[in-house]
């Protein structure tokens, strides 16, 4: 007996959509995985007294961020999707890279704040393509979503704390 309604993503029928949803999330992954290396560099190569509470806020971030791209890595595997290795990575982050200047702490503000905005854009997507037909991942990435736009949010205050300084 059947038991899988054609409302379960698990359902047969469900296959292609499963795989649509398998994708975006392997780009959420990715996306969470380059974000931790980044955020290592850029909690790292800063210096000056300013940079401090940059560096403190990122390494906070970095074990958030992890925890997302496992959560992701979960839910691929649940979905009887393969979580991919390390040769499929492709790196997309420019705006994170580190600076020239290592006080150049603005450069690395806006970097943190384009990537959760590109991580809140996808998420946005997620949440989109999975309405009506995949409850659990929808409701697993509006959370994660509710995190990267804390982080967006506390970034974008460093910002403008620079701008009214003149410093940006």
């Amino acid at each position: 007996m059947e038991t899988r309604g054609t409302q379960d993503i698990l359902a047969e029928e469900n296959a292609a959509k499963r795989e649509e949803i398998i994708e975006l999330l392997k780009k959420a992954y990715w996306m969470e995985i380059e974000t931790v290396m980044n955020y290592i560099t850029n909690s790292v190569n800063p210096d000056g007294v300013r940079a401090q509470e940059i560096i403190e806020s990122l390494e906070e971030d970095i074990q958030e961020e992890l925890g997302h791209a496992q959560q992701f890595a979960r839910r691929i595997k649940e979905l009887y999707g393969v979580v991919p290795g390390s040769m499929e990575f492709a790196a997309e982050q420019r705006f994170l890279q580190p600076p020239e200047e290592q006080t150049d702490v603005v450069h690395v503000i806006k970097g943190v704040i384009e990537a959760e905005t590109a991580a809140i854009e996808h998420y946005n997507k997620i949440i989109e393509v999975t309405d009506g037909i995949d409850w659990v991942t929808q409701d697993m990435v509006i959370e994660i979503l509710h995190d990267e736009q804390g982080h967006r949010r506390l970034f974008e205050g460093f910002l403008r704390e620079y701008k009214a300084e003149g410093l940006a």
